[in-house]
């Protein structure tokens, strides 16, 4: 496909989607700190109200590990006003989807409802925000729940438990060492007067950002938001201590022997991201260098190792550019049958080698470019999607407008400068290798 045709493309998907790219989004500050940020889009007669508190698993310390993972199940327990089961019923009756998550930079709870049900969403998680019941007995039950999470999706999880050594390596102090559903210790040792300090330490107004995003009018959205979200009291913001990952000095190793079929690898360089970067557009060229290793089968790790060389059954990378503080170019990998890790890691490691001595050529570039942009731009097509990139800007501290530039800075990205990103960060100093040896028992 020549580089013509992939502009057709872009002008084509650009066109298809500038009323959700172009749409003018609203914003309002209350009182008590929150703000208020809402985007019309009337496709449908649809809304989505999403919560967005500042705080996730990156503010979270030795001892308390998990909780504010164990904190968002906690929220679905009812207050006093609304006891436990009534918040997921009257949702329900109204015919609404709620859910929330955690990550490291956030935690946010979601409702999907007609427009016309906006006032219940509102109702509901206002009075959470405001008066969360933590009963000690429902504490109890929940955290066994949290941790049954946890051996189900970590513990007895190969790939995911050699994930979460991978980073505990790659990250000494970093707000990213520890994992999201937090360490088993600290989880048995957790009680409900942690959930407490953390409650009324992060979640207030001021700490928040309320997004909605649908087939509604922004003033009336504002209105709402004064006679639900504004009567709660104002409360100071509670400072978070940096927590800079101090220079890494040398390749780290870390090898994880568990119950699993086949062996993996995983290779991570210490990267910054877009909030993060001195220079912003090394930010984008490594976005860009993501897509052109793992954009599908045209990428390069699909093409040569899978299909080629076949010496991966699977292989791939990302970068996340959003995170709100620094984090790794990653590289993960399962050898074919007759392959090892050695040889996959030195595969891995000639496909880097090439980027940093060889120019993408015009043609492989525009054809990211337009990968790139196209994925972010068809997943706006989702209300949902569109109130999830404005959180979590919003949380990370860049703010919604990143998204209306996003397509301009990827499209300004140079070979030289993708080039110039991968000589700079895929450098053996920084790189954490993290292997899983299968073993029987």
């Amino acid at each position: 496909m020549n580089i013509n045709i992939l502009s057709t493309i872009m002008l084509l998907v650009s066109f298809l989607f500038s009323p959700i790219l172009h749409a003018q989004v609203h914003e309002k500050m209350l009182a008590n700190g929150l703000k208020v940020i809402v985007k019309q889009d009337h496709r449908a007669p649809v809304a989505t109200a999403q919560v967005w508190y500042k705080v996730g698993s990156a503010n979270e310390y030795g001892g308390i590990t998990g909780v504010s993972h164990v904190l968002e199940h906690m929220m679905f327990k009812g207050t006093p006003k609304y006891p436990l089961g009534q918040f997921s019923q009257i949702l329900a009756a109204a015919g609404a989807r709620d859910n929330a998550f955690t990550s490291r930079d956030y935690t946010a709870y979601f409702q999907l409802l007609a427009a016309s049900e906006l006032e219940t969403s509102f109702r509901l998680e206002s009075d959470r925000m405001a008066a969360l019941t933590l009963d000690e007995g429902e504490f109890l039950k929940e955290i066994e729940v949290v941790k049954e999470e946890r051996r189900l999706r970590t513990d007895d999880n190969p790939n995911a438990l050699t994930y979460e050594q991978f980073n505990a390596t790659a990250f000494n102090s970093s707000a990213y060492h520890n994992p999201v559903i937090g360490w088993m210790n600290d989880l048995d040792n957790m009680n409900v007067a942690d959930l407490k300090v953390w409650y009324e330490s992060y979640y207030s107004p001021a700490n928040a950002t309320l997004v909605v995003v649908g087939d509604v009018q922004a003033d009336d959205v504002f209105a709402l938001a004064e006679r639900y979200y504004g009567v709660i009291p104002k409360r100071d913001v509670i400072s978070t201590k940096p927590r800079l990952e101090p220079a890494q000095k040398g390749s780290r190793r870390v090898e994880v022997k568990a119950i699993a079929t086949l062996p993996y690898l995983m290779l991570g360089y210490k990267v910054p991201t877009l909030r993060t970067a001195t220079d912003k557009t090394e930010a984008y060229a490594l976005n860009i260098l993501a897509g052109i290793l793992d954009g599908g089968r045209s990428a390069r790790l699909s093409k040569h190792l899978v299909r080629e060389q076949e010496i991966a059954a699977s292989a791939g990378a990302g970068y996340s550019l959003y995170s709100q503080h620094e984090s790794l170019f990653m590289f993960e990998a399962t050898p074919n049958t007759g392959s090892t890790v050695d040889q996959l890691e030195q595969a891995l490691e000639v496909e880097i080698k090439k980027l940093q001595t060889e120019l993408v050529s015009a043609e492989e570039l525009a054809r990211v470019k337009a990968q790139v942009v196209a994925n972010e731009v068809y997943q706006l097509d989702s209300v949902q999607r569109q109130a999830y990139m404005i959180g979590s800007l919003e949380s990370v501290g860049l703010g919604w407008q990143t998204m209306q530039t996003y397509a301009a800075n990827v499209q300004s990205v140079t070979a030289e400068q993708v080039r110039a990103a991968a000589q700079k960060y895929l450098i053996d100093d920084t790189k954490t290798v993290a292997l899983l040896t299968p073993v029987d028992s």
